[in-house]
């Protein structure tokens, strides 16, 4: 008997009721037993690439809580890392990486992903799927290429992306140049994914809200269509969901133009229009606030309701407007998933 995925039918566009759930970050500080993991691994790039600990940790939220859907533990980072920009990560600052800050900086790269290195990712892929429920649909994962090359260029994190910008204004040519790279790099990596035993795939592009007008079209839209386009060309049928966080109004646009069967919405965006302007065309996923679930409480209740009531009545997977914040309580999580589960 065939056992359906409540994740998978949302991603069809049908409407379950309850909706299904997840959360992003779901793998994650907030869990002691991913704590103790994570000491034992000695470095996050080292857990990332440990199929046997990135397993575990991808499970155990699914373990603990009886989630919806397991999303691999990874970050969007390992893409550099295969091109041959070493990534690795200082502990409360975020990652680091050499960066790129001029056009010829660009030939430090490897012309294309090694294989070798993302292969520990995929082994972790076939472990997951081995041992997830029969119901729980497993979401395969990358960055967006504008999303990654602000860390390429900038060499870590930073609070406007504005050295990408610049260095997009000033080298336009070989901007473009990394961003065909990354969206190679990236399809390859994702069509990876898919073979390992990845189901459905998201495309985090958390820096999308930074651009405006036409760099929005050009940096973000374009670049996440070709990726979108060449999974799809390579495994026909993949369901994509795109979370093109900050972008606001311009995700009906976005939706028209990428190609995604659904966009997660982050917390501050309008839920109606979200219902009318988004839900209408693709399923949606979100947008709950981490601040509220960190908060717990009545407050909490209500939010679910709210969510629920704009949100529940189309195709939607309920999850958080960006990821769980590593002090909320995991009785909180368990209040939000009995409200959401009715």
């Amino acid at each position: 008997m065939r056992v359906t995925k409540p994740i998978l039918d949302v991603l069809s566009r049908k409407t379950r009721t309850p909706p299904p759930v997840w959360m992003m970050r779901q793998a994650g500080r907030y869990l002691p037993e991913y704590r103790a993991l994570r000491a034992r691994a000695g470095s996050f790039l080292g857990l990332c690439f440990d199929p046997a600990l990135a397993a575990e940790v991808t499970l155990q939220p699914v373990r603990r809580f009886g989630f919806d859907a397991a999303i691999l533990f990874s970050d969007i980072l390992v893409i550099p890392h295969a091109l041959g920009q070493t990534v690795s990560f200082v502990e409360g600052e975020g990652p680091r990486l050499p960066p790129l800050s001029r056009a010829g900086d660009l030939n430090r790269l490897a012309s294309a992903v090694d294989d070798k290195t993302l292969s520990p990712v995929y082994e972790t892929v076939r472990r997951v799927k081995a041992e997830l429920p029969p119901a729980v649909a497993l979401i395969g994962f990358c960055g967006a290429p504008w999303t990654v090359a602000t860390y390429m260029i900038a060499g870590r994190g930073t609070p406007d992306q504005a050295p990408a910008k610049s260095f997009a204004a000033s080298h336009p040519e070989a901007f473009a140049a990394l961003l065909d790279k990354l969206v190679d790099a990236s399809a390859r990596y994702l069509v990876g994914q898919l073979d390992a035993g990845a189901e459905c795939l998201q495309i985090f592009d958390t820096w999308a809200g930074s651009l405006r007008g036409d760099d929005f079209e050009r940096w973000c839209v374009q670049p996440t269509k070709a990726l979108v386009a060449r999974v799809r060309a390579a495994r026909p049928g993949t369901r994509i969901i795109g979370f093109p966080r900050g972008a606001g109004r311009n995700i009906p646009r976005y939706v028209a133009e990428t190609g995604v069967d659904a966009v997660s919405l982050e917390t501050a965006i309008d839920r109606e229009f979200a219902r009318k302007e988004i839900q209408s065309k693709v399923a949606v996923q979100g947008n709950l606030d981490p601040e509220v679930l960190r908060g717990g409480g009545d407050a909490l209740d209500r939010a679910v309701d709210d969510v629920k009531a704009v949100l529940g009545g189309g195709p939607f997977i309920f999850n958080l407007g960006h990821g769980i914040l590593p002090d909320t309580p995991i009785a909180h999580v368990e209040r939000m998933l009995a409200r959401v589960r009715g």
